[in-house]
């Protein structure tokens, strides 16, 4: 199949796992073609099988702000016209599904049909979509696509409550690709971070405040009292600040390594102890996945999503948003034992096995064929 993906290139989740899906089909001898402002972080290189195709905005004084849903619509009719696309795939209802829906109606005109179907992650839904000033066009887009999926059960029961949807929502969750996992690294570096007695703690986000950075600071302190460790902070963003602060105020903060942004997320992990997500909301938790891939035990709130990947008692623990007591009691359970934490480890990892990409990807493989059929049956009535 030639399929065409529209996601953010950044380094959110959605086009993370975007990326990651496409890499995947072309592997599997699928034509993908990316088209996006920039290329995506995670698409390291190009092949005879993965294209990039650049939207650019031309700026004019006559728009306050630049049309970039017009520009993407426009690159979208020439690549799938140019390279005969198969099926549209995109990830994040506003503006790409919109932005898809346009793109069908121009492509009708001249005769040419595509199906599209989009993949909803998680803020495009709970955050940007449900404000009232983009809800009727983030419902018209969905209504409008050929299929729709959503990362989790969660984020499906979320979107019908906050939409008029008519059409079916099939849950494919998240993925991890673990022919890229590895087990160690020869350059693994753990003493640069803690010494050799130490637990390492790791938070991994884009500190907004529905991450809780200051909850997370909160159980580390609790955490550092009764056992011996470090915590890694890796992201950037608004409440970086604050959360150094709070690790002053509370005398620890010689005890938190702040990271900032690095690409050498998969270095850390294999050295990690104990992963920490308190967030006030999560779609899906492709962060704890990750974590839990590297056999990294996860506490988290047992909010949206993490539930379904994050199992209580299995590969860590669930509790309530802002229960940041229980948190640091559960995570001391884990990390004051040897025999105990190698246990977490293990089973944290044989959880993360179940949504590896190789059980997801017949799943969208299957979607695609399904939507084409459906426009080739309608295209002969």
């Amino acid at each position: 199949m030639k399929i065409a993906i529209v996601c953010y290139p950044t380094f959110g989740g959605s086009g993370v796992v975007a990326t990651e899906l496409g890499i995947a089909l072309s592997k599997r001898g699928h034509e993908i073609h990316f088209v996006t402002y920039k290329q995506p972080v995670r698409l390291e290189y190009l092949t005879h099988n993965i294209h990039y195709h650049e939207v650019i905005v031309p700026e004019y004084p006559l728009f306050h702000y630049q049309p970039y849903e017009l520009a993407l619509s426009s690159k979208l009719v020439t690549v799938i016209k140019k390279h005969q696309i198969d099926v549209l795939h995109v990830h994040y209802a506003i503006p790409h599904a919109y932005a898809g829906y346009m793109t069908q109606q121009m492509l009708k005109e001249e005769g040419v049909s595509v199906p599209m179907l989009t993949t909803l992650h998680g803020t495009d839904i709970t955050l940007v979509g449900s404000h009232s000033f983009y809800k009727p066009a983030v419902n018209f887009s969905i209504n409008k696509s050929n299929a729709v999926t959503s990362v989790s059960h969660s984020l499906k029961k979320d979107t019908l409550a906050i939409f008029s949807i008519e059409n079916e929502i099939e849950v494919i969750p998240n993925f991890i690709d673990f022919s890229k996992v590895k087990e160690s690294f020869q350059d693994c570096k753990r003493y640069l971070m803690a010494a050799p007695d130490e637990r390492i703690v790791i938070h991994i986000s884009n500190l907004r405040p529905v991450k809780r950075i200051q909850d997370v600071i909160q159980i580390f302190y609790r955490i550092q009292k009764n056992v011996k460790s470090k915590l890694i902070i890796i992201g950037d963003g608004p409440d970086r600040e604050m959360a150094s602060k709070v690790a002053h105020e509370l005398g620890i903060r010689d005890k938190i390594i702040f990271l900032g942004k690095s690409n050498e997320i998969e270095r850390i992990l294999c050295f990690s102890d104990l992963f920490l997500l308190p967030s006030e909301k999560e779609s899906f938790g492709l962060a704890a996945l990750e974590a839990m891939a590297y056999k990294v035990p996860v506490i988290s709130s047992d909010t949206g999503g993490l539930p379904e990947v994050n199992k209580d008692g299995v590969s860590g623990f669930l509790c309530e948003v802002g229960a940041v007591d229980e948190m640091a009691e559960k995570a001391i359970y884990i990390l004051e034992s040897d025999d105990r934490l190698e246990k977490f480890k293990k089973q944290a990892k044989k959880i993360a096995l179940d949504f590896d990409i190789h059980q997801i990807l017949p799943k969208y493989e299957r979607l695609y064929k399904k939507i084409m059929l459906q426009v080739t049956q309608h295209n002969r009535q």
